[in-house]
């Protein structure tokens, strides 16, 4: 706890504030998300900003806000890595994924790598992966939100996780993505306006020299210049570019940030919402970088890892020291507004989440595995209804076991499976003619599985710094698998097409699917969903 009693009333004022408006934007949204288009993609009427300012909103997540505040406060140039790593996979997007995805797809990702394969294998493997993918992202939510709740409030951080898991399942249940989507954007100013004044006040004190706040930076962390170069947390050097890899790949395959590109009527809007993301996040992640240091050289590390040993605490507490300190009104009010706003980003991030997971069970594998393709809207609402339900429940009761772990290191976890088992099927149904079945299949469970199952044996689950059995040495010292499962879902991908027989339908496909995402001939039109 570091908010005194009148600083959780202001605390319970802001976040209730921040509740009532998002509720008000679901019920707003109640019958704009009736029809399977409104549900799933806001019936693909967002203008190219209104989409890339709700990419935004999912972007600036507890994992950047908190994570990476916290990890650059306690290992200084290390956690710099995360920020250039979630910024830099744009770049690919915009090149190469934002234009063919919009114009190929339909609802999920799955679209496109079934649009020359055999569908039900394929969109069952996909949804697999993709699901696996948001429970990951949603842990490190989740494990956010409760470090934010129970710092400020009496609430313990497993009721805070329960809490906000029945938020998100009812932004989702009743709004579908128009109420996430507008959620997200509201979320995204406010934010980026209170990192701003963050940012002013912290470089105010420094007279706005940024030499002078890393100066005062590794003094305070009793590192000195070591503080300032890499070591101190990726001791491993391979672990450092295996990080490094998954987040600048695995960008292209998170399934709730691609399938926002078909909430826009065109390809062109879908490019000019990855280029305001490019701008806006851009900016954002530098800021939350030097907060970073700013929280070193202001708080320090005893009171931020005493808070949080993460050091998911150091925001908020750095908000409370610039606002006058403990106990003072300034001091209190700003670590509640700020505790607030990013309570309000984990809010909208996990509705982002949930919906992507949900349409995978719903549109993926209950539409099209299970009844073949062979269902009315009304079906598939409702089971993504169900699906929305059953996530929620899952998330919430795998977060309850993980929320002593750092949510910058959760989320990468999302992007190296993203890297290693989405991003390769989708590269090479772009781009690859030969591509079949039996290569999708196989990059996609191999990634999935050698992600997964590097971490499971990994330093992160096992071993002195895991979650269990910490007297066993780990099999392997990574704890972030990219650098492995990247090269082997490729590899998979490619062995698997050339070892088998040829798909002619597959490849004459190719011809179709190339004219369709180049052109946006035959592309999914927009409806009057909202």
């Amino acid at each position: 706890m570091i908010a005194s009693a009148q600083g959780q009333w202001l605390t319970s004022i802001f976040f209730l504030l921040f509740i009532a408006v998002s509720l008000g934007l679901t019920f707003w949204s109640i019958r704009r998300s009736r029809s399977a288009s409104g549900f799933y993609v806001a019936g693909r009427n967002l203008s190219g900003w209104q989409n890339g300012l709700a990419l935004s909103g999912d972007y600036m997540s507890a994992a950047s806000f908190l994570g990476i505040a916290g990890l650059v406060s306690l290992f200084g140039f290390d956690g710099l890595l995360y920020s250039f790593g979630f910024i830099v996979g744009w770049i690919l997007i915009v090149l190469f994924v934002a234009e063919p995805l919009r114009n190929s797809g339909k609802y999920t990702l799955s679209d496109v790598m079934a649009y020359r394969l055999r569908p039900r294998p394929v969109r069952a493997a996909a949804a697999l992966s993709s699901v696996t993918i948001s429970l990951f992202h949603l842990l490190g939510q989740l494990v956010g939100a409760s470090a934010i709740v129970s710092l400020l409030l009496p609430i313990d951080a497993s009721i805070a996780i329960i809490v906000i898991g029945c938020l998100m399942v009812s932004y989702v249940l009743f709004g579908g993505m128009v109420a996430t989507t507008y959620v997200q954007m509201v979320k995204a100013i406010l934010v980026f306006a209170a990192t701003c004044f963050l940012t002013f006040l912290l470089l105010s004190r420094f007279d706005f020299s940024v030499s002078s706040l890393m100066s005062a930076a590794a003094l305070a962390s009793g590192k000195g210049e070591a503080f300032l170069a890499p070591g101190l947390y990726f001791t491993n050097k391979l672990d450092l570019v295996s990080l490094g890899l998954g987040l600048v790949l695995g960008t292209a395959g998170l399934p709730h940030i691609m399938m926002r590109f078909y909430t826009v009527p065109t390809a062109r809007d879908a490019r000019a919402s990855a280029n305001w993301v490019i701008g806006v996040v851009g900016i954002y992640l530098v800021m939350t970088t030097v907060l970073g240091f700013g929280a070193a050289a202001v708080v320090g590390h005893d009171k931020i890892t005493a808070a949080s040993k993460a050091g998911n605490s150091a925001a908020p507490l750095l908000a409370l020291y610039l606002g006058g300190g403990s106990g003072t009104l300034g001091g209190e009010m700003l670590v509640a507004f700020i505790s607030a706003v990013t309570f309000a980003t984990i809010l909208a991030v996990v509705a982002g989440l949930l919906i992507a997971a949900a349409s995978n069970i719903a549109y993926d594998l209950y539409t099209h595995v299970v009844k073949a393709g062979v269902s009315n809207e009304k079906e598939e609402v409702r089971a993504a209804r169900i699906a929305t339900v059953a996530v929620g429940v899952v998330a919430i009761g795998l977060a309850l076991s993980a929320k002593s772990l750092n949510v910058a290191f959760l989320v990468g976890l999302a992007y190296a499976v993203a890297a290693s088992a989405n991003l390769p099927v989708i590269l090479y149904s772009l781009y690859w003619p030969r591509f079949n079945t039996v290569g999708a299949i196989s990059a996609l469970s191999v990634g999935l599985v050698s992600s997964v199952g590097l971490v499971l044996v990994g330093p992160a689950v096992i071993g002195a710094k895991g979650l269990m059995f910490t007297d066993v040495q780990p099999l392997i010292s990574l704890t972030n698998p990219g650098i492995i499962s990247i090269p082997l879902g490729f590899l998979a991908g490619w062995l698997g097409t050339v070892f088998s027989a040829r798909e002619r339908s597959s490849e004459e496909s190719f011809v179709s699917l190339k004219v369709r995402a180049l052109t946006g001939y035959g592309a999914e039109v927009s409806t009057k969903a909202h």
